[in-house]
């Protein structure tokens, strides 16, 4: 919980980092195949990473269970996102992955017995109450939908424990070192997994998609980077509500620009969620 007021600067700086968050997303959704989109996302994170570590040498021998643990969650992470976003749709995955997370830190703080203030309480409600509303489609959940929905929450599950590894990380470690390891091993698994799959044929893709996926990985790294400097503040409750902004972007993003159904009801609902988030956070 928020324990330390958040700098103006790491304000701007994880608000941006939603922003950029939301967009890469966007850009792993819109390729046409969606696994060469992740691999070229991945294989713009192992090349920066790869610089940086080159650049700055390897991190301190007590951060290397972080940053080999954070880049394993990181791996199934960008897994169960790519079959969330080849089962479903922008606007109902993106923002239940998201939401998922501190609802699960939550909901595990009760089941341990824990007493939550009643802020709590109530964001934990009014974020089930977002996620369910995400989740309806027409006025009920449709059968068709489950499978991205369990991958969706599957996925939150993955946030909510490499948030906690890298908060960890990054009150011991210099953040350009860290980042650049992370980056580089689990940069490198997608597109190992896409040549594997593809084989050849990865390698006539479009250009178009190429340069996309590309340039989604380059917004990826620098979203992440804000983050953990961001973290870096000790306001790292404060830090990941702020960050979950980007669900709204999210919802946005698929109704205005990739036209997906239901798009003001999933605005509203990812609002709904962000409000959740903020309360139990408080």
């Amino acid at each position: 919980m928020i324990t330390t007021a958040l700098p103006a600067e790491a304000v701007a700086l994880t608000l941006l980092a939603a922003l950029l968050h939301a967009v890469w997303n966007a850009v792993a959704h819109a390729v046409p195949d969606r696994l060469v989109g992740f691999a070229m996302i991945g294989t713009s994170c192992a090349v920066v990473g790869g610089i940086g570590a080159l650049l700055l040498g390897p991190p301190p021998a007590a951060a290397w269970p972080y940053v080999l643990g954070s880049a394993a969650l990181h791996v199934v992470y960008n897994l169960l996102l790519w079959a969330g976003y080849q089962l479903g749709e922008f606007s109902q995955v993106y923002p239940v992955a998201r939401g998922t997370a501190p609802w699960v830190v939550a909901v595990i703080e009760l089941a341990l017995g824990r007493t939550l203030p009643a802020a709590q309480l109530v964001g934990v409600a009014v974020i089930s109450i977002g996620l369910l509303s995400l989740a309806v489609d027409g006025g009920r959940v449709a059968r068709s939908t489950l499978p991205a929905l369990g991958a969706a929450v599957a996925t939150g599950i993955c946030i909510a424990g490499y948030t906690v590894v890298d908060a960890a990380a990054v009150a011991t470690t210099p953040v350009p070192v860290y980042a650049s390891w992370l980056f580089l091993l689990q940069g490198a698994a997608m597109p190992a997994i896409a040549l594997a799959r593809r084989k050849r044929a990865l390698f006539a893709q479009p250009r178009s998609a190429v340069l996309a996926g590309l340039g989604g990985g380059v917004v990826s790294v620098a979203a992440y980077g804000l983050v953990l400097v961001a973290q870096t503040s000790g306001a790292t409750a404060a830090v990941a509500a702020l960050r979950e902004t980007s669900i709204i972007v999210g919802a946005l993003i698929g109704t205005v620009f990739l036209g997906e159904r239901f798009g003001r009801r999933r605005v509203i609902a990812a609002a709904v969620v962000a409000v959740g988030i903020v309360l139990v956070n408080v």
